[in-house]
């Protein structure tokens, strides 16, 4: 059995396998004498992620044989259940899966996805069989050689709603019609029937501030009524949004500032979470030292408001942009400056989009579009692994496997392993999701 010691609190493993040298040797640039030990350590990148763990287990050489679950070590669970081979019986194999011979369910190969190895091809059923050219390479003979299942959960993201409690935010929505902007605003969040909040506050750590302040500059600015970051929090923010109007000016840049300091003070207890200010406001910022800019001083307000987002992100917190009305309007140039700040953009070359709503069904439609978002399919490696080799691991999300190309990629850095779009709905689908990635003995290169 290969050691294995735990490096630290996030409960990554590291799997050390004398054996492994011999096996990694036989392939090109992979004789570095460091190279004794193989580290799997996945994370995140951007803002809905995936904590994980790592268990060392059975060891297995580098698949070049005609079933793809033995090629892969460990297999899927779902590899070897038993089916009925007779002909015209119905295959009970899950999905991904065919019934070999021996009445064994076995993982389908596909024609690009390279799971069959040198000297075997994929037929149109999905199975591994000899290509005829004689040149099916044997397997190493290295059973001490470790292959790593890797298994993540959803990490649960953390989604801070800023919210304009101006004056402003009583105008008619749209075209001066009903409802007023602050009412389709909190239907849009808290609709007891399909208000985004109410949909996601299972899986989503929501907090609420709403912001405002007096014209007096005696007075607090801002002014924030906050709802505490909590999973399930739909109750003390429908509370919070059911009780309140809106009142006066709108200290935008202020207000971020605010935020940001409150996530430093209280951090999400999981330091991989992925970070969230979604900012709704209806109008051009104002700031705590000069409440009611005219025309002359407005541009500086847009610019102190621009450079608090701008920090926002340098302290690891996206923010987006969204507009309650039409922003062409009146602030366009500061929509976009401001949905660059918030993504770490150029504020002046940068595309990133910005968000407006200018009726209560773009409304809804845009907060959906920006909570729902913030689940990532990208997964982060700390081995290297190699492009000519990545064709030989076998992910799965919940047990059913993913088509290397077809679902997911691996990145040119060797780093990243990223999920395409239907693999990536499935993920973001899942209550409870389990997503695995499985590479055998030597497809490491550091």
């Amino acid at each position: 059995m290969p050691e294995v010691s735990r490096l630290g609190w996030d409960n990554s493993l590291r799997v050390d396998c004398p054996q492994q040298r011999s096996a990694l040797d036989q392939f090109e640039n992979r004789n570095d004498p460091q190279a004794h030990g193989l580290l799997y350590r996945l994370s995140m990148t951007r803002a809905l992620l995936l904590g994980l763990a790592l268990l060392a287990t059975a060891c297995g050489s580098k698949p070049t044989g005609q079933s793809v679950c033995e090629n892969v070590v460990p297999p899927p669970e779902a590899c070897n259940t038993e089916c009925n081979p007779s002909p015209g019986a119905p295959n009970t194999c899950p999905v991904g899966y065919h019934c070999t011979a021996d009445g064994k369910c076995d993982a389908s190969c596909t024609a690009t996805g390279g799971q069959c190895g040198t000297g075997f091809e994929c037929t149109a059923d999905g199975r591994c069989v000899d290509d005829g050219s004689g040149s099916g390479d044997p397997p190493i003979d290295a059973p001490d050689c470790p292959a790593v299942r890797v298994t993540g959960t959803k990490v649960t993201p953390v989604v801070e709603l800023l919210l304009d409690q101006s004056g402003s935010m009583t105008a008619g929505y749209p075209n001066d019609g009903d409802p007023q902007r602050w009412t389709a605003m909190v239907d849009a969040l808290v609709n007891e029937t399909n208000g985004i909040v109410k949909q996601l506050a299972p899986t989503v750590i929501f907090g609420s501030s709403l912001y405002t302040a007096a014209d007096s500059l005696q007075s607090p600015c801002p002014v924030l009524d906050k709802r505490p970051r909590v999973i399930n929090n739909y109750a003390a923010i429908f509370e919070q949004l059911d009780n309140q109007v809106p009142k006066n000016n709108t200290p935008t840049g202020d207000s971020i500032r605010a935020i940001v300091a409150d996530f430093a003070a209280n951090p999400p207890a999981d330091p991989n979470a992925p970070k969230i200010i979604v900012l709704a406001t209806d109008g051009a910022p104002d700031t705590c030292a000069d409440r009611n800019p005219n025309d002359d001083r407005q541009p500086a307000a847009f610019r102190f408001t621009e450079e608090e987002t701008k920090k926002a992100f340098a302290a690891g917190i996206k923010v987006f942009f969204l507009f309650v009305g039409s922003a062409t309007d009146g602030i366009p140039a500061h929509a976009q400056r401001m949905a660059n700040a918030g993504a770490g953009k150029d504020l002046d070359t940068g595309t990133e989009r910005f968000f407006e709503a200018t009726n209560p069904a773009q409304l809804t439609a845009a907060f959906n579009t920006i909570i729902g978002s913030v689940v990532p399919c990208d997964v982060k490696l700390s081995g290297v692994v190699s492009q000519a080799d990545a064709p030989f691991g076998m992910v799965t999300i919940n047990g059913a496997p993913l088509v290397y190309n077809d679902d997911w990629t691996l990145d040119a850095d060797g780093l990243t392993l990223r999920l395409k779009p239907a693999a990536c709905t499935r993920l973001q689908a899942a209550q409870n999701p389990t997503i695995e990635a499985v590479f055998p003995c030597g497809t490491i290169i550091f």
